[in-house]
């Protein structure tokens, strides 16, 4: 029966990596194809690529979702803990795609996990929470939104007396490269978040130890699956996010994506923090378009994506919760 329970945890674990790749598509390539820099498909490509890449960049992430949320019982009953989070999860996302909301599959999973952990008497490591995902989840789209606004204004400054043609062109160019580097970014922190939760189902069944380091079959199949989820594309998100928050041109699209893959890498190997991709992008796209002019931004549909962000960690839990008291009464 353990075995089996393994068996499901992967499975279940690479089902949401493969949600979180198209549901998280448009983070890395929304705004180039806004901005005509790429074709849908030549975007969906490269991003599949550089996520499968991105993966095999570092192991922070994986091991704080791993080791840093919550300490579960071993066997069977923490393998059934691990299955109600992630249920949690993909529910959330499924349902967030469905509206078309750009929400966390990052928070969603976090959340997932927290339920899970709260229902079943697990320890959760509240701590580890507030220093890992809390804080994180507050400076990331606030440090998102003001330097893609700082950068976008000394870009104004700088081709202030330039060919704007020229200048939409070169950025146009230039946003092949910062797409590239958001998508990288994209699979150095998400793809983590499966293999941390691979991780933590194997540690609970005594088949890797916690000091041992994150086997290579995990790190490939987490790799192959959220590539393989952003090559299915995630069109209703990618609109929101591409056209409905504001009218980008390439310079503000190369601008959100720089800044924001910047922030995924250090949250990543600097701070070793989980962070959501979808907060970033989306903070860093409102701040570059808020240049334009405050009013330029669609201050209603970012409400809107804002309340989908706050709900996200207890909605998914709620669901991991109830998909634990189900499994525990089925189990008895």
């Amino acid at each position: 029966m353990e075995l089996v329970l393994v068996v499901a945890v992967v499975a279940i674990a690479l089902s949401f990596d493969y949600t979180n790749g198209f549901h998280d598509a448009a983070n890395a390539i929304a705004t180039s194809v806004s901005t005509r820099a790429l074709t849908p498909r030549v975007a969906l490509a490269m991003a599949a690529v550089m996520n499968f890449l991105g993966a095999f960049l570092g192991t922070e992430v994986a091991e704080t979702v791993g080791k840093g949320i919550i300490s579960i019982p071993s066997g069977e009953h923490g393998l059934v803990v691990v299955i109600a989070a992630l249920v949690g999860a993909i529910t959330w996302n499924m349902i967030t795609w469905y509206f078309g909301l750009p929400s966390s599959s990052s928070h969603a999973l976090i959340g997932g996990l927290v339920g899970a952990g709260i229902a079943s008497s697990s320890v959760v490591l509240w701590s580890g929470i507030v220093d890992k995902v809390v804080i994180p989840m507050v400076l990331s789209p606030a440090i998102g939104f003001f330097g893609a606004f700082l950068l976008m204004t000394a870009i104004l400054w700088i081709f202030r007396r330039s060919n704007p043609g020229k200048v939409t062109r070169g950025f146009r160019l230039a946003q092949v490269v910062s797409a590239a580097a958001m998508a990288l970014g994209h699979g150095l922190q998400d793809a983590q978040k499966t293999m941390g939760v691979i991780f933590l189902a194997l540690v609970t069944t005594g088949y890797v130890q916690p000091d041992d380091g994150i086997p290579t079959w995990v790190k490939v199949a987490a790799a192959t699956a959220i590539s393989l989820g952003t090559y299915s594309g995630g069109w209703r998100i990618m609109r929101t996010l591409g056209r409905r928050i504001i009218h980008l041109d390439p310079a503000r699209g190369f601008a959100s994506e720089s800044i924001a893959a910047t922030v995924l890498y250090v949250m990543a190997i600097g701070l070793h923090a989980p962070v959501s991709t979808t907060h970033t992008i989306t903070s860093a796209v409102m701040g570059a378009g808020a240049t334009k002019r405050l009013s330029a931004v669609r201050w209603g549909v970012a409400r809107g994506i804002v309340t989908a962000w706050i709900l996200t960690i207890p909605a998914a839990g709620l669901v991991a919760a109830l998909c634990y008291g189900l499994a525990h009464l089925i189990l008895e």
